[in-house]
């Protein structure tokens, strides 16, 4: 385990010395938070994209949501490693823990709803790849006719947005502006427990309204945090936030309509196809349209693919967060009755 930061030493600075724990417990603790703390940073630098392009895309979010999982899989180690029982935690961390807990489960619900929307659109394109697996010869009009009225159809589906997904940015507008670290004079390993709760509260609001942005295709999502404490994981939110927020309102002010790069490759060959389609008279085209109809092929196997893979790392994050919550009430109802015996 890597050494703790000297900024971290004034987590142990108390009023009342005689409340201070040993020293051999103190550098533990430490420890503890400075690996937790370097762990998250680490998470936050895995989620520079290479080009901002990048974000518009189901893998990205794929990968933003696996972060998350991670580093809400890293604080139930931290909790378990602190052996710091929930008999003795504030009653206000437990209410804010629940609290909060309880509206990013909301998010994966709605995440999960939405990309539950996006999958209904998958029917109308492997309808349209159904009508067009001629394997002995070339559709025939009244084929490619049935194959562009579904592919209008999805068009629709693509261009529209799902009022759903405004749910979400109400829900991160209140976590936002409930955001802030408790100060916790008397006790060790609760203020390593708040500094951990905060910075995955951080990264977890950020990462949140970054992929709601790229859903929507528009800006109102983002929002700057401010972090004033200093923390092993600044930097690297920091650095993060500038770049994403900077160039993400960049990409929208530029006038062009943002949308997730697989659903843009299927729209493209959809247009194309309806373009070749839509004719008296398409004999000449047929070599373009043979092109068309593999692209379309090759990008829905794409979308499917990433959109099955993004859908279960919803579902893995919705049942960390889950488990932590029973966890955390099956700990209380012990403490209680422990305490009433």
């Amino acid at each position: 385990m890597s050494q703790p930061h000297d900024g971290l030493c004034i987590l142990f600075h108390f009023r009342n010395p005689s409340r201070v724990t040993s020293h051999k417990g103190s550098s533990k603790v430490l420890a503890l938070l400075s690996y937790f703390e370097r762990n998250l940073a680490e998470n936050m630098r895995k989620l520079h994209p290479e080009v901002i392009s990048d974000v518009f895309s189901l893998s990205w979010i794929k990968h933003a949501v696996k972060s998350l999982s991670d580093v809400h899989a890293d604080i139930k180690t931290l909790l378990m490693e602190l052996q710091f029982p929930v008999s003795d935690w504030d009653e206000r961390w437990i209410h804010e823990y629940f609290e909060n807990s309880v509206k990013m489960l909301d998010i994966c619900n709605t995440l999960s709803a939405e990309l539950a929307r996006l999958d209904q659109g998958q029917l109308l394109l492997r309808y349209v790849l159904r009508i067009l697996d001629i394997p002995t010869s070339f559709p025939s009009s009244e084929q490619l006719r049935r194959a562009r009225v579904s592919l209008d159809d999805w068009l629709k589906q693509a261009n529209s947005l799902s009022p759903k997904l405004e749910k979400c940015h109400a829900i991160l507008q209140i976590l936002h502006d409930t955001l802030c670290l408790p100060r916790i004079k008397y006790s060790a390993k609760g203020r390593v427990l708040m500094r951990a709760f905060y910075g995955v509260e951080v990264m977890t609001l950020f990462t949140c309204s970054i992929i709601i942005a790229a859903l929507t295709g528009c800006s109102k999502p983002l929002m700057n945090l401010h972090i004033v404490d200093e923390f092993l994981w600044l930097e690297a939110f920091n650095n993060l936030q500038a770049f994403l927020n900077e160039e993400l309102r960049r990409q929208f002010l530029s006038g062009n309509v943002m949308m997730l790069k697989e659903i843009k490759a299927l729209k493209m060959s959809a247009l194309m196809f309806h373009s070749l389609t839509n004719r008296i008279d398409y004999g000449d085209e047929r070599r373009r349209l043979q092109e068309c109809m593999t692209d379309l092929t090759d990008g829905v196997v794409v979308f499917g693919h990433e959109l099955d893979s993004l859908s279960k790392q919803v579902n893995d994050f919705f049942h960390i967060l889950l488990t932590g919550r029973d966890a955390l009430l099956c700990n209380l109802r012990a403490s209680s009755i422990s305490k009433k015996q």
